[in-house]
């Protein structure tokens, strides 16, 4: 099987150990675990060996400049489903919530929806729309011949 793509955790200091990385992982576990769960789920989807995350850190900090560059600090790979368990992730769990969401939009009369998830709290949401919404009109992509 494949491997699964580097993601980062932004990292604000220029260097980094064991005992530092291991820091910041569990930062980002508190922090943004919804991250981490959607890259986990992808990755043992995707049939990956491994999940591998990258520890960066801006070359000038404070500089919001696009010529400067980023510098990688080190990297640390998971084997998906052990680091699954490691972040308290229930696949069964995971799959269940996928089951409730199509099971409520198959209650759903025929339309367009959209599925939008609250920033910062637990709500989902379903909106009906306009059948031709996200529908672009311009025919200069279209031939004519």
């Amino acid at each position: 099987a494949g491997r699964h793509p580097y993601h980062k955790a932004v990292v604000s200091t220029q260097s980094t150990g064991d005992t530092q990385r291991g820091d910041i992982l569990t930062t980002e576990m508190k922090n943004n675990k919804c991250k981490l769960a959607k890259w986990t789920v992808s990755s043992i989807l995707a049939g990956a060996d491994l999940l591998k995350f990258g520890y960066i850190t801006r070359s000038m900090p404070r500089s919001s400049s696009e010529s400067i560059g980023h510098a990688i600090l080190s990297t640390q790979q998971f084997i998906p489903k052990q680091f699954a368990a490691q972040i308290s992730l229930d696949m069964n769990n995971a799959w269940g919530i996928l089951r409730v969401i199509v099971d409520k939009c198959m209650q759903l009369k025929d339309g367009k929806y959209v599925l939008y998830k609250e920033p910062a709290k637990p709500i989902l949401r379903i909106y009906k729309v306009p059948q031709n919404t996200f529908e672009e009109n311009d025919d200069s992509d279209v031939d004519q011949d």
